[in-house]
């Protein structure tokens, strides 16, 4: 049997064999935290509770270093319309036909709006522009309208801006639970 001297100490190849054992679990168990850190991306709600039915409006982190996106694809829903308070400090894209509408003509039915087939927001937040007139915020709202299931619907999000990347870059909406045990989005008792 080959013996390897290490500090004046001999030590056999056997003996290696708990070190390199731990050194190899160590390496795993690291790499392993780290793809479980970086999986918890996803951020999931109900849509009532997105719709802000129990009281509470929700709340999107955007930073500079990722976009955050916002997913109606689970909830078989299809964005109608988008409004955002603020437009200095968040970009916003889509993943399909959008409605985009200005000045005084606002009809749902017309032109881009009747086409509108996007289902997800990506928002990313941009260095402050200038914008006359716009004060200065630390967040702001988006509204989104969107139908699905021949319903209407009206969301509303609190923007938040981050100088560091959210713990998540999706916000998936559900539709709501229709079990006993499903999402609770009565609003809460004043």
């Amino acid at each position: 049997m080959k013996h390897i001297n290490l500090t004046g100490k001999t030590l056999k190849y056997s003996d290696l064999f708990p070190l390199a054992s731990l050194i190899f679990s160590t390496a795993i168990l690291l790499l392993a935290g780290r793809a479980v850190a970086n999986n918890a991306v996803l951020r999931s709600m109900f849509s009532c509770q997105a719709q802000g039915l129990g009281g509470v409006v929700p709340t999107l982190e955007v930073s500079y270093q990722q976009g955050t996106n916002l997913s109606f694809i689970p909830s078989g829903e299809t964005i109608k319309k988008v409004w955002l308070n603020d437009p200095s400090q968040v970009t916003m894209d889509f993943d399909g036909p959008m409605c985009m509408q200005f000045g005084q003509e606002r009809n749902f039915n017309s032109g881009d709006c009747k086409n509108s087939a996007a289902n997800v927001i990506q928002l990313r937040r941009i260095q402050k522009l200038k914008i006359p007139g716009l004060p200065k915020t630390d967040n702001t709202l988006l509204t989104v309208i969107t139908e699905g299931q021949g319903r209407t619907k009206l969301y509303t999000f609190r923007i938040l801006y981050e100088d560091v990347t959210p713990g998540y870059h999706t916000l998936a909406i559900y539709p709501d639970a229709n079990s006993p045990g499903g999402a609770s989005c009565v609003r809460p008792p004043q």
